[in-house]
């Protein structure tokens, strides 16, 4: 457990990043670092569902990544069917419910498939969600925002902040309250960005393969140590 049980976010999100470097680093391809980095992802959301967090995202494959090798790219989807296959059991064991964030459509088939699959086997988890962020941009999610709520005949008068809240793939859950990303890299790279407006962010050095329950418990210790005011000062907060 951590030392704060009382102070964990209700919403953490993840940018698991090093993979590659991990593996280059040990003389690997850098596939051996996503398998290793897979194997990280199943080990983090046992600890979180453990701890009591009710929302994980994870940053799974950008819509930049699609820039990356096409070897590299057609790796990452063997391993997403492949992490879909053993987990989806596991997820429903646990009451995990499994949600995409991204455009789906645009995935190649045999993914698209599998993806929904295991939301519609796991949507009876009633203990976490798992957000899997994949073909996924912040500024996509708020532009596809916009035009839905275009088609919809908003008004401008209508176009309220929990309006756009509502019409991003994150709707109906709280915005992220810690961002954590691994790997040294200190930006947003294009994640989260309406919801992130006021996280708290983490950056450590490790790479995602070696981010594990210890080096989850520091990210949380540091999240709780830390005052979160919305813009109010320190005495309005210490007076409630």
């Amino acid at each position: 457990m951590t030392d704060h049980p009382d102070k964990l976010p209700t919403h953490l999100a993840i940018i698991m990043d090093g993979n590659g470097r991990w593996a280059q680093a040990r003389g690997l391809p850098r596939e051996a670092g996503h398998r290793a980095g897979a194997e990280t992802v199943r080990n983090i959301v046992t600890e979180c569902r453990s701890l009591g967090i009710r929302h994980l995202t994870l940053y799974t494959f950008s819509s930049e990544n699609w820039n990356r090798p096409k070897t590299e790219i057609s790796a990452l989807f063997s391993l997403l069917m492949e992490f879909l296959s053993r987990e989806v059991p596991r997820m429903v064991e646990q009451g995990i419910s499994m949600r995409v964030l991204g455009d789906l459509e645009s995935m190649p088939l045999a993914q698209r498939t599998a993806l929904r699959h295991a939301i519609k086997r796991t949507e009876g988890g009633k203990d976490m969600i798992l957000n899997l962020a994949l073909n996924y941009g912040g500024r996509g999610e708020i532009v596809r925002a916009v035009q839905t709520m275009l088609r919809e005949g908003l008004r401008p008068e209508d176009v309220t902040e929990q309006a756009v809240a509502d019409h991003l793939y994150t709707a109906g859950q709280p915005d992220p309250d810690l961002l954590i990303r691994t790997s040294g890299e200190q930006r947003l790279s294009n994640y989260l960005l309406y919801q992130c407006a006021y996280s708290e962010l983490y950056f450590t050095p490790v790479p995602w393969p070696d981010f594990d329950a210890a080096q989850l418990r520091m990210a949380l210790d540091a999240y709780a140590a830390r005052s979160r005011r919305f813009g109010k000062t320190q005495e309005q907060i210490d007076a409630h």
